[in-house]
């Protein structure tokens, strides 16, 4: 048996991963974007075989659309709705599941089918535990799973646009930047997070000076932005915070909780800091230091000044 499905996605995040793991149901696959041209163009390059676009606005969120998507969505009679878990994908994500009647499991990193039922990997307790669960209603997934790349042994999928879709009353007001930001953390090439192996606020300046350094953007776990108050909750990386993609992660006094490290799955390299060898930190990095960050950060400063003199000789 195979069965249809869904991607629904406001940007690029995941779509590889999404769409090769509901090719496994043997059903087409169709993803819905809300979003500019150059995401589509991704989607149709993902290796589903049907894109339907939605464009939007500057001045319109991609949630406005959400009712408009969903109509379309419950019209193909999907099995399985899969999107990430941005505010937008999950605002798409929802209005798909009431008029699909969906049942919505997050923490969704693997799918399949046994028979006409469907069966979902998901993670749960924090990331503690891995559970199973069979569904013969359909599902609406938020995925975690791992991105894969685009296949580029096959033409790009024909672009449908979704016309006269009205969007709901909303409009975007205003941008800023956060307080004290010097820029965005999900657009950072490098970013530099501290966690509960810090002592007192004060310290921070030892983790700032670092970041400048490198030019890298600061960030947090979530104890040190919640129960400190230490790092303004912006800065937050985790499962209900900041999901990042830098080039460069470099992870100061953090254990590595499950919550924390879903964060910063998509980090290209991840350095980590810690005075405990056995932090779970460590399994996830792909360079370690185990040491007091009291002294390994004022080292790192010393060399990588070393480095900066040589560069400009």
């Amino acid at each position: 048996m195979s069965v249809q499905s869904w991607v629904l996605a406001a940007d690029v995040r995941r779509l590889g991963g999404m769409v090769r793991a509901l090719r496994g149901l043997g059903g087409g696959v169709t993803v819905g974007v809300v979003g500019p041209r150059s995401v589509v163009e991704a989607a149709a390059a993902a290796g589903a075989d049907r894109v339907i676009w939605i464009n939007v606005a500057d001045d319109v969120p991609a949630e406005a659309y959400a009712s408009a998507l969903a109509a379309t969505v419950s019209a193909a009679k999907p099995r399985v709705v899969l999107a990430t878990t941005t505010p937008p994908d999950r605002a798409l994500l929802g209005a798909a599941a009431a008029a699909v009647g969906a049942v919505v499991v997050p923490g969704v990193f693997g799918i399949s089918l046994e028979g006409e039922t469907v069966v979902v990997e998901r993670t749960d307790l924090g990331g503690r535990v891995v559970e199973t669960l069979q569904s013969g209603a359909p599902v609406a997934g938020l995925y975690i799973g791992e991105d894969t790349p685009f296949p580029g042994d096959v033409p790009p999928t024909p672009i449908e646009r979704l016309e006269n879709s009205r969007p709901a009353d909303i409009r975007i007001e205003k941008t800023e930047p956060v307080i004290g930001a010097r820029g965005g953390l999900r657009d950072a090439e490098r970013v530099v997070a501290v966690g509960r192996g810090l002592k007192a606020k004060e310290d921070l300046a030892l983790v700032e000076d670092l970041a400048e350094t490198l030019g890298a953007e600061i960030g947090c776990s979530m104890p040190i932005a919640d129960d400190f108050g230490w790092v303004p909750k912006e800065r937050y990386i985790g499962r209900s915070g900041q999901h990042i993609s830098p080039r460069l992660y470099v992870a100061i006094g953090i254990s590595g909780a499950p919550q924390h490290l879903e964060g910063v799955r998509d980090a290209k390299v991840v350095v980590a800091i810690n005075a405990d060898p056995e932090a779970r930190i460590f399994r996830r990095a792909d360079y370690g230091i185990v040491g007091d960050l009291y002294e390994v950060i004022p080292a790192l400063q010393a060399a990588l000044g070393q480095v900066t003199v040589k560069d400009h000789a």
